[in-house]
C-alpha cells in the first residue's frame, strides 16, 4: 500500500487542521499516512514516502516559519526520486498581501531539486480552511495519488 507522508508547521492551529484533513483525505483513499510536526522529522523523514506533503504557513514578511528553517534547508540535497510531492500553504492575504503563501512556493522550488515529481499544483488557503477548501484539498489528494 502507498504510503503518504505529511510534515507540518502550525503557529495558529490552521496549517495543523489543514494537516488533518489531508490525512483524512488520504486515508479516505485508502493511503497509509504518517502526519508529524516538523519538529519530530528527521532530515530523511520522506526516504520511505510514495507521497511527500509539506503543508506551511508564511510567518510576516514572506519568512518560513522558525520551526521549518533546517528542513527546507536540507530537504534540497534529499534524493526523492520516484517520489511524489505536493504543497499546502496557509497565510493571511489581508495583513501580509506582497508574501501571502510565499514559503509555499519556497517550498515547491525546494522539493523541484529533489528529484520528485509535482503532483498537484500548489494549494494556498486564506487563515483557516473553509469547506470549499476542503472540496480543494480533496482534489490535492486525488492528484497526488493519480500521480
Amino acid at each position: 500500500m502507498a504510503l503518504a507522508k505529511i510534515v507540518y508547521a502550525s503557529m495558529t492551529g490552521n496549517t495543523e487542521g489543514i494537516s488533518e484533513i489531508l490525512e483524512e483525505k488520504f486515508t479516505d483513499k485508502g493511503i497509509d499516512v504518517e502526519r508529524v510536526e516538523v519538529d519530530d522529522a528527521d532530515d530523511d523523514f520522506f526516504d520511505d514516502a510514495d507521497i511527500c506533503v509539506v503543508a506551511t504557513y508564511t510567518y510576516n514578511d514572506g519568512e518560513l516559519p522558525f520551526d521549518f528553517e533546517d528542513f527546507y534547508e536540507e530537504l534540497p540535497d534529499q534524493d526523492l526520486d520516484g517520489k511524489v510531492y505536493g504543497v499546502v500553504g496557509t497565510g493571511d492575504s489581508e495583513l501580509y498581501p506582497d508574501y501571502f503563501c510565499t514559503a509555499a512556493d519556497d517550498f515547491d522550488a525546494a522539493f523541484a531539486k529533489t528529484g520528485a515529481k509535482k503532483g498537484a499544483d500548489v494549494v494556498k488557503i486564506e487563515n483557516e480552511a473553509e469547506d470549499e477548501d476542503v472540496v480543494t484539498l480533496e482534489a490535492f489528494v486525488a492528484a497526488l495519488i493519480d500521480a
